[in-house]
């Protein structure tokens, strides 16, 4: 069995910019990207915790150190600067590869600066009501 599973995440994000005339993606700054290994031009989730929108684009490398987050291109419609939101990029594993893998997460402050990472257990995604 294959299964889909949440490889990174760029947790409360801030949109520093919504570039509509541009071909599209989402810019985010290098050192970012590196910190949680989403690669350039990777597929990634985004979910604005300011709108309720939700969309796919893919990652593009922003100039290192600058915090940038740019979401570019129709997906600028959805997001505005200084929106939060949650940047996430997912992998197939198959069932024996899932038990080791721990996605990488980034928790950010308002201005796109890490606050703290961690990898994920597993049994830490099942959340318990």
């Amino acid at each position: 069995m294959i299964l889909t599973m949440l490889k990174a995440k760029l947790h409360q994000a801030s949109i520093t910019h919504a570039e509509l005339h541009y071909e599209g993606s989402c810019a985010i700054d290098e050192d970012l990207l590196d910190k949680v290994g989403i690669l350039p031009n990777e597929q990634i989730q985004i979910y604005n915790l300011n709108n309720a929108n939700r969309f796919t684009t893919y990652a593009i490398p922003a100039p290192r150190g600058s915090r940038m987050i740019s979401v570019n291109g129709a997906a600028a419609l959805l997001a505005n600067p200084k929106d939060r939101v949650i940047i996430c990029s997912y992998a197939m594993f198959d069932a024996i590869e899932v038990e080791n893998f721990k996605p990488k997460v980034a928790m950010l402050d308002e201005n796109n600066h890490v606050k703290s990472t961690k990898n994920i257990q597993v049994d830490e995604l099942a959340m318990v009501s």
